[in-house]
Formats: C-alpha cells, structure tokens, sequence
C-alpha cells in the first residue's frame, strides 16, 4: 500500500485540477477526487500490476462526474468562489477567472470534452472511450462548446491572445 500512498500524493492535486474543471465547484471536486482515489485504491494491486493507475483513475473520474450529472436534474452551480490554485502569479489570474467564467456557461459534457482535449491533451477516440459516447459525440460536443465560448466569451479569445475584441 506504500506504493499507493506514493502515486497518490503524486498525482492528488493534477485530479483535484481535473476534477475542479469537471464539476466547477471546490467542495464537488473534493469529493469526485477523493471518491475517484478511493476506487484507485481498491484496485491497487491489480493497477499496480498492469502499471495502469493513472488511466484508470483518469477514466473512473469522469465516469463519476458523468454519473453525477446524470442524477441531478439541474444544471450544476455556477463557480461562486475562485478555483483552489488562483493565487499564483498576477499576470495569470485574470486569464484563469476568464477561463472559469467561460467553462461555467457551457453544459456539464461540453465541459468535460474540453477538459479531456485541451486540458489533458487526449485525442477524440481516447475522449469518447473515457466518456463512453461516440468520437462524432466528442466532435459535435467539441464543435458546439468552441461555438459557445466564442459567442458568449468573447473576452476569453481576447484574453489568451492580448487584444481587444471588436
């Protein structure tokens, strides 16, 4: 179990940033990564074998946020509260509020396509396989939340490349 304890606290806080992106809320992404380290841990000797943890960890997290949008019959809450790593260097502290701001205005899917693209650099066949949809579902959910952004987050395109928005 040492070795779980090892991995764990190695890749604790990239899920606890995964899970924060997933959910948009502090207390939700504490809880999804530790029930997602919890389910690790159940299956350490096996994962441990296989030399799979992190894959494993990365495909039950989302299953588990998906799942939980499943049960709740409202969108989830908006972001109320800045996300737990913020304080970091000034220049990066807007562009991050922007950030949040614009992944809190898309559906949970959307949300979570994007995470697995651009976030955790996956391809559409790894995204559809840890989201269990189709790659045209990745590619249609992909296509529709870049669409979102650039109509309703303009400052977003603004922010990222230093100009001002027409």
């Amino acid at each position: 179990m040492e070795d779980f304890e090892e991995w764990a606290n190695a890749r604790s806080a990239a899920l606890a940033r995964s899970a924060y992106l997933l959910t948009g809320d502090p207390h939700h992404a504490e809880d999804l990564a530790q029930e997602t380290l919890v389910r690790v841990a159940l299956r350490w000797p096996r994962l441990a074998r296989d030399g799979s943890p992190d894959g494993y960890a990365r495909v039950t997290m989302h299953r588990l946020a998906i799942d939980s949008w499943r049960r709740r019959r409202v969108r989830p809450r908006e972001w109320l509260s800045a996300p737990p790593d913020v304080a970091g260097r000034s220049e990066q502290v807007e562009e991050r509020l922007v950030l949040r701001d614009a992944l809190a205005r898309l559906t949970p899917k959307q949300r979570a396509v994007l995470v697995l693209r651009f976030y955790e650099d996956r391809t559409e066949v790894e995204a559809a396989e840890v989201l269990g949809v189709s790659v045209s579902t990745v590619k249609s959910q992909t296509r529709d939340a870049l669409a979102r952004l650039r109509t309703s987050a303009p400052e977003l395109l603004a922010s990222l490349v230093g100009e001002e928005v027409l």
